[in-house]
């Protein structure tokens, strides 16, 4: 059966690596996403890389009915779904502190309707008894710190949640894997200060697809971020509330 890859939020840097990666070994894709003039190009370019098949699907995960037609449009006859969770927000902490609304959406596109995707396509890995869910989260989630523990928050509880779902796959035979991104070179991350070690998002793509064929359950990327964040986990709280970062 054709390998199917349905990625949500398909217009950032990683989401449009990983397309490359799969398509060019000849899988199926869906790029999924609000930008269809973005994902239109990204889905002819899997096209001539080599992909079984791509096709473009609108899905805004800020909106209910939207994330409805995007779940109910998943599925490709004769092939087996996989996905790739690659939505998310990240406005300036000050920014949302100041406008309640801007909090609200980072919630909703980071967390609730990544949440909300996942719950609907669900019953679909339950059914077909295999595939791989990947979720993009990230090492802000693993500590709340005092100039990005808004974001942090969601990221936070969309490990939890992926936790939660991994164990419930694994009764059926589906694998759930969490990354957890450290610095990469995105949009998101651009001009931000005091970013160091940053990687590109073809490696990240790439060290991502082999983590989930693998079964992992949570990778860090790069690998080292694993060790930093180990080293924050275990700061004091009368500490860690005292640093600025």
């Amino acid at each position: 059966m054709v390998e199917h890859w349905l990625v949500l939020g398909a217009s950032s840097s990683i989401a449009r690596a990983f397309v490359r990666i799969v398509a060019a070994r000849g899988a199926a894709v869906t790029v999924a996403g609000r930008d269809l003039e973005d994902l239109t190009a990204t889905a002819a370019d899997a096209k001539l890389r080599g992909a079984a098949t791509a096709r473009v699907l609108e899905c805004d995960a800020t909106d209910p009915r939207s994330r409805e037609a995007c779940i109910a449009q998943a599925e490709l006859s004769d092939t087996e779904l996989n996905v790739l969770v690659a939505i998310g927000s990240m406005p300036d902490q000050e920014a949302m502190q100041a406008q309640p609304a801007l909090l609200a959406n980072m919630i909703e596109s980071t967390y609730l309707g990544p949440v909300a995707l996942l719950e609907g396509l669900a019953p679909v890995f339950i059914r077909q008894r295999k595939g791989r869910i990947v979720v993009i989260g990230s090492v802000a989630g693993d500590r709340g710190r005092l100039k990005n523990h808004l974001y942090g928050s969601a990221k936070a509880g969309l490990a939890t949640y992926t936790e939660g779902l991994r164990a419930r796959m694994f009764r059926a035979g589906p694998t759930v894997t969490l990354v957890k991104p450290g610095f990469v070179d995105t949009s998101m991350t651009w001009g931000l200060p005091g970013l160091f070690l940053v990687a590109a998002p073809e490696a990240v793509a790439q060290a991502m697809l082999t983590a989930a064929e693998q079964g992992k359950a949570v990778v860090y990327l790069p690998k080292f971020w694993r060790l930093i964040m180990l080293i924050i986990q275990h700061i004091p709280t009368v500490v860690m509330k005292r640093l600025a970062f």
